[in-house]
């Protein structure tokens, strides 16, 4: 197998939209309705499944310095890692951090009891919709109640935007979401949110 090095694949990866690099920074709206889009490529995603409550669970919560969230909706942050609540029993944990070290790490803590560690970080690819009109464009499409009395800053749910299933993580207040849909939904994504934050750009955007 080819080492992943500058010199090796890592440095052909391609994300799933370089191809819209352009287009995103060209609807980048500035002012009061401000609202931008980029991508955040190749983020380290780990399934994590594994009862909480085990002594599994205690070790998996010492190797990411921070609580395994137990509420719907939950995330908790620790460094460069956030762990983001998919169900009873299931996270996601979200690194800058390589993925083979984060991987490696929650196995370990695992050991042989009951659950799973699996790298998913090719699955999902990271956008990142950020501004004072960033819940009004996504409101054309979701289906959530995402004033902040429903949904703020922490919380991250999986849900719908325009038709593509994503997993939606309101970052802070300003606000700025981040927006995680499967590789191969991203492209369909990502025109739509351009699409929707044209009426804040006014006439003329590419």
């Amino acid at each position: 197998m080819a080492e992943l090095t500058e010199a090796g694949p890592v440095c052909l990866r391609r994300s799933p939209l370089a191809h819209l690099e352009e287009r995103m920074r060209a609807a980048t709206v500035t002012g009061a309705l401000g609202v931008a889009l980029t991508e955040w490529p190749f983020i380290t995603m780990v399934n994590l499944r594994v009862d909480p409550a085990s002594e599994a669970g205690d070790r998996i919560e010492k190797a990411l310095g921070a609580p395994l969230p137990r509420q719907c909706g939950g995330t908790t942050a620790s460094g460069p890692r956030t762990v983001v609540w998919l169900g009873p029993d299931e996270w996601l944990v979200l690194s800058q951090t390589e993925e083979r070290v984060v991987t490696a790490e929650l196995r370990d803590a695992l050991g042989a009891d009951p659950g799973s560690v699996v790298d998913v970080s090719a699955n999902r690819t990271t956008l990142e919709l950020s501004g004072p009109a960033a819940r009004q464009v996504l409101e054309k499409g979701c289906p959530l109640d995402l004033h902040p009395r429903a949904f703020g800053p922490g919380q991250a749910v999986s849900t719908t935007v325009g038709p593509v299933a994503v997993l939606l993580w309101q970052v802070d207040d300003a606000p700025t979401y981040r927006l995680l849909p499967r590789s191969s939904f991203a492209d369909y994504l990502a025109r739509w949110l351009i699409d929707a934050m044209s009426e804040y750009h006014g006439p003329g955007i590419p």
